[in-house]
């Protein structure tokens, strides 16, 4: 039995789940139209790799090899494109990803102690570390080869130009480090 503050968080993530949906996760979507002129919005990110190079290894990082051998499970809906794009991202970047379509994330997330303001649109799990949103490839690499006492990474909501929501436009997002009691810290700034 649900107790009432579990039961409202439920709510809150199917919420979020259905608004992100509605933004254009559940199938192709298109990118964000560019933000007015002169909004912080508008600004170009502060960090941005070509799209045809892929980001340096960082130093100790694991090799693709290492990273094959540690298999990210993606909790994602079936019809979600840029989840499908992320796990490419995933892939194409060397790592071993095993895919778990499900119509309702919701319990994967609350299962996997993902707070309601950082959800997005899939959650992964690899070697004891969550995984929340369009998380970068290259950071993920850096997390397991740190090993930082943490809970995991998020990417809240669907930033325009983050690994599987690339297009025209690129928005500057962070990467955030969260712990099992939803304290968050800046992990990296893209």
């Amino acid at each position: 039995m649900l107790t009432p503050t579990r039961r409202a968080a439920a709510v809150a993530a199917s919420l979020t789940l259905a608004l992100l949906a509605a933004a254009g996760c559940a199938g192709e979507s298109a990118p964000a139209p560019p933000p007015a002129a002169g909004s912080p919005a508008a600004q170009p990110a502060a960090v941005a790799a070509a799209p045809d190079q892929a980001p340096a290894p960082a130093a100790g990082a694991p090799t693709p090899v290492a990273l094959a051998s540690r298999q990210v499970t993606v909790y994602k809906t079936p019809t979600c494109g840029c989840c499908q794009a992320w796990v490419d991202h995933l892939r194409e970047n060397g790592f071993s990803v095993v895919e778990r379509d499900s119509a309702d994330l919701a319990p994967v997330k609350a299962a996997h102690g993902v707070p309601g303001a950082l959800e997005s649109c899939h959650t992964a799990v690899v070697d004891g570390y969550v995984i929340e949103g369009h998380v970068p490839a290259d950071l993920i690499a850096k997390l397991l080869a740190e090993r930082p006492e943490i809970a995991g990474l998020a990417v809240p909501g669907m930033p325009a130009g983050s690994p599987g929501m690339e297009g025209s436009y690129k928005e500057a997002y962070d990467v955030l480090a969260f712990q099992k009691d939803g304290r968050t810290t800046v992990y990296a700034r893209r």
